[in-house]
């Protein structure tokens, strides 16, 4: 029950303000604990991030599955794997994933983080096999960074509205997959 809680409080922390804002003295005040008490359940900061990503990431990448499962063909496929992601920016568990710091993370952590993003790569290559592409791993890779590029300038809040950012996106996906 405490543990859940202190999730949600770092939700909530990492919504508001970011990791910066992730504290134990912030997460004991939002839950009423004793700052003494949060150390019983987290160890570190990086800790707790470490739990929010094992919790929300599947749920994420589960939502994103679906969106693919749903969309006909491999092009709607990436076209859906593309705007999922994207659409789920404004979400409080993508807060969490996306405030991974490599620094406070220890290795055996950012091997998981990783791994579990490596799931959610892997999605995609099947839609790019089909599309003809010769290495369609590689592809996926590449096509996972043009939505990270697109996440990141949606999290700092660039000019652009957020839609344009995500049609700019799917467009560049599109057109890339297509070769």
């Amino acid at each position: 029950m405490q543990r859940a809680a202190l999730l949600e409080a770092a939700r909530t922390l990492l919504s508001e303000g970011g990791t910066e804002a992730l504290t134990f003295p912030a997460l004991a005040e939002r839950t009423g604990l004793a700052r003494s008490s949060v150390y019983e359940y987290f160890r570190s900061r990086a800790a707790v991030v470490e739990e929010l990503c094992a919790v929300d990431f599947p749920v994420w990448a589960a939502e994103v599955e679906a969106a693919m499962e749903r969309a006909d063909g491999p092009e709607a496929k990436i076209e859906a794997y593309v705007r999922r992601q994207l659409a789920l920016v404004g979400d409080r568990r993508h807060r969490a994933v996306v405030a991974i710091s490599a620094g406070e993370l220890d290795s055996g952590a950012r091997e998981k983080i990783r791994a579990a993003h490596g799931g959610l790569i892997a999605m995609v290559v099947e839609a790019l096999a089909a599309l003809g592409h010769e290495q369609p791993r590689l592809s996926a890779v590449l096509l996972q960074g043009v939505v990270d590029a697109a996440v990141r300038r949606i999290e700092l809040g660039a000019a652009e509205d957020p839609e344009r950012i995500t049609e700019a996106a799917v467009a560049m996906a599109l057109r890339g997959v297509r070769g």
